[in-house]
């Protein structure tokens, strides 16, 4: 069996070295032309990091990314309302990790390369067709690819075919071109990294909100904070076909939001206009699919299940969604039974996610009970709970 993964981000990556590790025959097709350590600060929940701990990636992940032990809800002056523990200090037996997303995904990407060969990531090369063989004839799929170098088009035959290309992603398009367009939760976002002290304990997330203004701040490592400022600017809807999408962001834009705001050490304004690059971007997900692929070809991650970034899981759930397909595909009779039992373990509970992340969107918790209640419901409605992964068996191929 071959399997050829289209992205070479978080979740393709994981999937590849989950492939590899469960005996499996893998390869990444990449459409940027270079990986390069791009983004801002992501968090891996504990759910993440037990599956990147069994791929063996532990201790480079500890030296990589800052433990959060708490998050922080507060308000502009810095009263703090309400705080939780989180990762180990939670009880799970993982930590959460926050790190900056292109050196995890360097971390990943190195990985795949040393255990699957220099070859196994292939960059340039864009998805642009597939067909699946006739039963009769055995099957498998015929990829068709395009050489952004050259122009030129090749076709290769592979047991099956995982669309991880993301937000836009080639083969979710060809699998449902009706499947609908990008819904913006009416919040536009700015995002930076900006040279700076941890705060709280040097392991804390912060989450402060004033209305419909809020901000999340939280360390990478190498004094660095990575910021997430919020703003809701209308009422959620389709996303316009013109809207600008990832684009720079002005600091004369935001900052008027979050004068005066201060938690203890954290300046906020100061955060924000230290930074070097600010982005900018709406905050959108899709509708849950009802079904992600057919037959050898599915999804994983951002192309399978966009959702808002509001619950620190996206990511997380790529990295799940990739040990999940390895572990199916490694048990199954052939590669259609593997695809069609990952689809059926993490269609519903992924979407759960989507549904939970846009619930939280909406929440404006000022109390104490209010914050404990809403990420008490987050945890039960997205599979956090502690006792339960704790417990879980291992996906490790058998």
């Amino acid at each position: 069996m071959t399997v050829l993964i289209a992205g070479a981000g978080i979740g393709g990556l994981t999937a590849a070295l989950s492939l590899h590790a469960a005996g499996i025959d893998a390869v990444v097709k990449e459409s940027a032309r270079e990986i390069r350590p791009l983004g801002v600060g992501i968090n891996l929940l504990p759910h993440a990091v037990r599956e990147l701990t069994e791929l063996g990636l532990g201790e480079r992940l500890a030296g990589l990314g800052v433990s959060i032990t708490e998050n922080v809800y507060a308000d502009p002056s810095g009263r703090q309302l309400y705080s939780e523990p989180r990762g180990l200090a939670r009880g799970y037996r993982w930590p959460q990790y926050s790190v900056h997303r292109g050196e995890l995904q360097h971390l990943l990407l190195s990985a795949v390369r040393d255990q699957l060969g220099a070859d196994s990531v292939r960059t340039g090369m864009r998805v642009v067709d597939f067909a699946q063989g006739p039963e009769e004839a055995g099957g498998g799929v015929c990829v068709r690819l395009l050489d952004r170098q050259s122009g030129g088009t090749q076709e290769v035959s592979v047991s099956a075919l995982v669309g991880a290309d993301g937000l836009h992603s080639a083969v979710r398009e060809r699998l449902h071109p009706d499947g609908g367009p990008l819904l913006w939760s009416g919040i536009r976002m700015w995002r930076g990294v900006t040279r700076a002290e941890p705060f709280l304990t040097d392991h804390s997330m912060a989450i402060v909100r004033d209305g419909h203004v809020e901000l999340v701040a939280y360390p990478i490592g190498g004094d660095r904070i990575n910021w997430v400022a919020q703003v809701r600017m209308d009422e959620p809807g389709p996303l316009a076909e013109d809207a600008d999408w990832n684009s720079a962001g002005r600091l004369a834009d935001v900052l008027p939001y979050f004068e005066g705001w201060s938690l203890g050490r954290l300046d906020v304004p100061g955060l924000l206009a230290g930074c070097p690059e600010i982005l900018e971007y709406p905050m959108v997900d899709r509708e849950p699919l009802p079904a992600w692929g057919r037959g050898l070809v599915t999804l994983l991650g951002d192309a399978a299940h966009p959702m808002y970034p509001v619950g620190a899981n996206g990511a997380s759930q790529s990295v799940v969604d990739a040990r999940v397909l390895a572990h199916e595909l490694s048990v199954a009779d052939d590669p259609a039974t593997g695809l069609a039992r990952y689809e059926a373990l993490r269609r519903d509970a992924t979407a759960a996610v989507v549904l939970a992340n846009r619930e939280m969107s909406r929440a404006e918790g000022t109390s104490a009970e209010g914050f404990a209640r809403m990420t008490d419901t987050y945890r039960s409605a997205t599979g956090g709970d502690v006792a339960a992964l704790n417990a879980r068996a291992s996906l490790n191929a058998p």
